[in-house]
């Protein structure tokens, strides 16, 4: 029997002997790279943290001591360890295992976590709390180096380092967010070279400025605390650490088991502030992960012996490409834009655009507030910011959309990916929000379009309009193959498209529901029933004057929304209906008000509603005995 499958929880890890780790690290490696092959996942970062994993799990004491990680897909391995190996198989499947990490998963997945930057701050209420509460565990918070680009990280480090409370930092470096880090942050860290001799002289002075304190008094301590500071200055690496209050250990090398455990020991048994540095590879231990990190920090199921997709690509182009391919040839034609994203160039399809024109695009980091107020200082001085972030992440940055953007009323044009339901990432990951979100937003155009045509020509349409715009479209393919760029003239503002033409009901389908709304009306005119489909492209403004038109012959009007019906399209159209046709009756279908489970996205889709056939059906109970059979 393998050492991994001995172990059902940290006890049994702590059984073995420290000459075995290194044999477990490879057992786990194998595992990794096996599961993952069939289900896909995040595996970059994971292959990257198993010495780490390991060691935080031999040295504390989880559940009673609590490990945070920022991001749970880095957290593969400690899911092996903490009892879910005999699960794995399960990863990112309907009813399985999270791709991230989920309290109510294990007592061991002390927080959630989706998105980067939280760890720090979480950590820091969990100290607090066990402090209030007259405890004694650890608390420890795992932060790899891209969310070292995020702003929460710092607000938490900032509060936890001049709280003297008992926790401990540990940065995990391997110079990757998704993509290669940006920024000041990552050049600092990658310019610090182990010493350890630093740690050993400013040892001896805190000892000597201790003991000069018990003959001499507070006086000579104040000066002795100084040389101390200066010395701390002239010999650590760690500066940025120790000027936030911590007292920074390393760089280590993070798949060196002895060095990790002894130093996670050492730091265990101290007081106060502290942060490690832990020095390791994205993709370690497999050679495709290895060669291109980027790619490989999270895709479909692979051959492993190949590195290539299960499922071969064919048909019409991702939604995603078909955006990159149609900026970069907007790109050409007019030089008075620019792109922006957060730390996924390639995840955004804005790669597309930086290898052509690698002067006018930004990567902001794992800092989507700043991206969007940087969009609005580039707005202010006649330049177009595209802002190409998912759904799900744009949320972080809902201040600076109002603020910043939409009260001075700037031409910034959100570009949000991921919107609607996006599969196995699960709850975390969702862009179910955007429309409710961005429909609140005073002055904002929301748009999502049907085909990558329609999105070419939204993004023309985006491109001369004046005030904050938005456009949304889905993780999937594109509903057939787009024509060349130059050839799509532009949307015109504010209006839908008719698709079928009916008198008695009006289905309105919002960007991919747009198409599924026309098919439903097929089925429904079957049937008998005359309807009316609808390409509500801009969902805000309006089309009025097909508004008008369809309000005066249909007794019925359907929204169908890839997004949260509460506070959605439907809801908005309702609410206005109400007081001005309290006749025309509104049924919104969209998601329902609850967190999403993890399935392929075709079965969420199904699941709630939003299939031809099961919009049909919504329209035939609503309408009752009237419908025709």
């Amino acid at each position: 029997m393998s050492l991994l499958d001995q172990i059902s929880g940290p006890e049994d890890l702590k059984r073995l002997t420290p000459d075995q780790l290194p044999e477990l690290a490879r057992e786990i490696r194998e595992r990794l790279i096996d599961c993952c092959s069939n289900t896909g996942g995040h595996i970059g970062a994971s292959l990257g943290v198993v010495e780490l994993s390991i060691a935080l799990l031999y040295i504390f004491d989880s559940p009673k001591d609590k490990v945070l990680w920022d991001v749970g897909h880095q957290a593969y391995a400690w899911k092996l360890l903490t009892g879910r190996n005999d699960r794995f198989e399960s990863l990112r499947t309907e009813g399985g295992l999270s791709g991230f990490l989920k309290r109510d998963e294990s007592d061991h997945d002390h927080f959630g976590a989706g998105h980067a930057g939280t760890a720090m701050s979480a950590a820091l209420g969990m100290a607090t709390a066990r402090d209030l509460k007259g405890e004694s565990n650890k608390v420890v918070a795992v932060v790899g180096d891209g969310a070292l680009t995020c702003g929460l990280s710092y607000e938490g480090m900032n509060n936890a380092g001049h709280s003297d409370r008992d926790i401990i930092l540990i940065v995990n470096d391997n110079g990757m967010s998704i993509a290669p880090n940006v920024g000041a942050i990552s050049k600092l860290l990658g310019t610090i070279v182990a010493n350890p001799r630093t740690d050993r002289v400013r040892e001896r002075i805190k000892r000597v400025t201790h003991k000069i304190g018990d003959v001499f008094g507070d006086g000579v301590v104040h000066l002795a605390k100084n040389v101390e500071e200066s010395v701390k200055n002239l010999f650590s690496e760690g500066m940025l650490f120790e000027e936030l209050g911590f007292r920074y250990f390393g760089p280590i090398d993070g798949h060196d088991l002895t060095t990790l455990t002894e130093t996670l020991a050492h730091v265990r048994s101290l007081d106060g502030p502290r942060v490690i540095h832990v020095l390791t590879e994205k993709g370690k231990g497999f050679s495709f992960a290895e060669a291109n990190r980027e790619k490989w920090h999270g895709l479909a199921a692979y051959h492993r012996d190949t590195g290539e997709a299960r499922k071969k690509s064919s048909g019409p182009p991702a939604w995603t490409a078909a955006f990159g391919n149609a900026i970069t040839a907007l790109g050409e034609e007019r030089d008075d834009f620019v792109a922006i994203t957060a730390a996924m160039p390639a995840g955004s399809g804005t790669a597309i655009f930086q290898e052509r024109f690698p002067d006018r695009f930004f990567d902001v980091g794992i800092a989507e507030g700043h991206g969007v107020t940087f969009a609005g200082g580039l707005a202010t001085q006649g330049i177009r910011p595209i802002v190409a972030i998912y759904s799900t992440f744009l949320q972080r940055a809902y201040d600076n959309i109002i603020h910043d953007v939409a009260v001075q009323h700037l031409p910034v044009v959100f570009c949000l990916d991921r919107a609607g339901l996006v599969g196995e990432d699960g709850q975390t990951h969702m862009g179910l929000y955007d429309i409710a979100y961005m429909l609140a937003v005073p002055g904002m155009t929301v748009t999502a379009p049907k085909d990558a045509d329609e999105l070419t020509g939204l993004l023309r349409t985006a491109l001369d309009h004046d005030g904050p715009f938005c456009t949304r479209y889905p993780r999937d393919k594109t509903p057939s193959d787009p024509n060349p760029v130059a050839s799509v003239p532009a949307v015109p503002y504010g209006t839908w498209e008719l698709l079928r033409d009916g008198h008695d009901v009006a289905i309105l389908g919002t960007g991919t529901m747009a198409l599924v709304a026309e098919q439903a009306a097929e089925r429904l005119a079957e049937q008998g029933l005359d309807v009316a489909a609808v390409n509500a492209r801009f969902l805000k403004p309006l089309d009025e004057t097909m508004l008008a038109d369809l309000l005066g012959r249909c007794r019925l009007i359907v929204t169908v929304e890839e997004g949260a019906v509460i506070n959605g399209f439907g809801a908005m159209l309702a609410g206005r209906l109400a007081a001005t046709h309290p006749a025309v009756r509104v049924l919104p279908i969209g998601i329902t008000d609850e967190l999403m489970v993890q399935a392929p996205r075709a079965r969420q889709l199904a699941q709630y509603g939003l299939t031809p056939e099961a919009i049909a059906e919504r329209v035939r109970t609503t309408l009752g005995a009237s419908v025709p059979r």
